[in-house]
C-alpha cells in the first residue's frame, strides 16, 4: 500500500472526475474529449500532488504518486454488489473482483473485435505484465482486461486473441460477463460503451473472416484496486504502444483511426508502459524497474 498521500473523496471526485455517463459519441473525438475534461480537472489535482510529493519527501512514503497529469488518485471500496458479480475467463471459469483481493490489479476495458485502440491497449498490458514479472512482483499484481461486448465475446474467442499474444502470461487475464452483470460492472466504473454500425463495406472477423453486423464504441479507461479491494488510482486515455508489438492479425484489422494510432508519436494523453510501472510501484511502494 502507498504511503500517506492526498486523496479526493468520493463528493470531490464527482466535481472533477471525468463524466463518462452520457452517450457515446464517434471515434477518437470522443475519447480525446473525455481526455480534455480531465485536464480541466488539473489545477485542484495539481495541488494535491504537490502535497503528496512533499509528504514523499517528508519520509511518508518512498514512492511518490504518479502525476496528475496521468490520471486521479481516489480511495473509493468497491461494494460487494460489484466486487461479486460472475466473471468468466479464457478457459470458462468463473471468477470475480472480489477474488483478487490480496493483489494489486489494473482493470480495463476492451473488446477483442476493436478495429481501434484495444489491440494496442492489449499490447501496453502483456508488456506491463511482463515486467512486473521480471521485476519479481508477478504474484503480487493482476492485470485484468474485461469486454464490453458480451454477446461476442466468448470464452473460445477471448481464448483465441490471448494467442495472439504469444506465450501465457500468468497475471494477464481476459474476462467476458452476461451483458446484464456487463452493464452493472461498466455502469458503477463509470465506463461508457454503445454498439454503433459498422462502415460500408464493413469489417471482417479476424478469427473467422465473417463480415461484422456492428461495432462497439467505448471509452478507454484504466482503474488500479488495491489488495483490499478499493479504486485508488484512474486513468482515462489511450494506449502509446511504442516499441511493443501488436500481433500482426490485429494490425491487419485495424482501421484507418488504430493504423494512425499505431503509427503517431505519443500525445499527452496517452499511456505508456513505463506510466503504468510507475502507478504499481506507487501501489507497490517499491521502486520497479523500466524493462520495457
Amino acid at each position: 500500500m502507498p504511503g500517506k498521500v492526498p486523496i479526493i473523496p468520493p463528493d470531490t471526485l464527482a466535481a472533477v472526475n471525468v463524466d463518462l455517463s452520457g452517450p457515446v459519441s464517434g471515434g477518437r473525438v470522443r475519447r480525446r474529449t473525455g481526455a480534455a475534461r480531465l485536464r480541466r480537472a488539473v489545477g485542484l489535482l495539481a495541488i494535491l500532488g504537490l502535497v503528496g510529493a512533499l509528504a514523499a519527501c517528508g519520509g511518508a512514503s518512498a514512492v511518490t504518486p504518479p502525476p496528475p497529469s496521468l490520471g486521479t488518485v481516489v480511495d473509493i471500496q468497491v461494494p460487494a454488489s460489484i466486487a461479486n458479480i460472475p466473471l468468466v475467463e479464457a478457459n470458462g471459469t468463473t471468477t470475480t473482483l472480489a477474488a483478487y483481493r490480496g493483489k494489486t490489479v489494473m482493470i480495463a476495458d476492451f473488446l477483442s473485435l476493436c478495429t481501434d485502440i484495444c489491440p494496442l491497449i492489449s499490447a501496453n498490458t502483456v508488456a506491463l505484465a511482463r515486467a512486473l514479472n521480471q521485476d519479481g512482483v508477478g504474484n503480487d499484481v493482476a492485470l485484468l482486461e474485461i469486454s464490453v461486448d458480451p454477446q461476442r465475446d466468448t470464452p473460445a474467442r477471448l481464448a483465441a486473441y490471448q494467442k495472439l499474444f504469444g506465450p501465457t502470461v500468468p497475471n494477464w487475464t481476459l474476462l467476458s460477463a452476461s451483458p446484464a452483470n456487463t452493464k452493472r460492472l461498466w455502469a458503477y466504473f463509470h465506463v461508457s460503451y454503445g454498439r454503433q454500425k459498422e462502415p460500408n463495406p464493413p469489417a471482417r472477423d479476424w478469427l473467422t473472416h465473417k463480415p461484422l453486423t456492428y461495432d462497439v464504441e467505448h471509452s478507454d479507461n484504466l482503474i488500479f484496486l488495491d489488495p483490499q479491494g478499493n479504486q485508488r488510482f484512474l486513468v482515462n486515455a489511450s494506449a502509446d504502444v511504442q516499441n511493443h508489438p501488436v500481433p500482426g492479425k490485429l494490425v491487419q484489422f485495424l482501421d484507418g483511426e488504430g493504423i494512425k494510432a499505431l503509427n503517431k508519436p505519443k500525445v499527452v494523453d496517452d499511456w505508456t508502459v513505463t506510466q503504468g510501472l510507475s502507478v504499481f510501484s506507487w501501489m507497490l511502494n517499491t521502486h520497479l524497474s523500466d524493462s520495457s
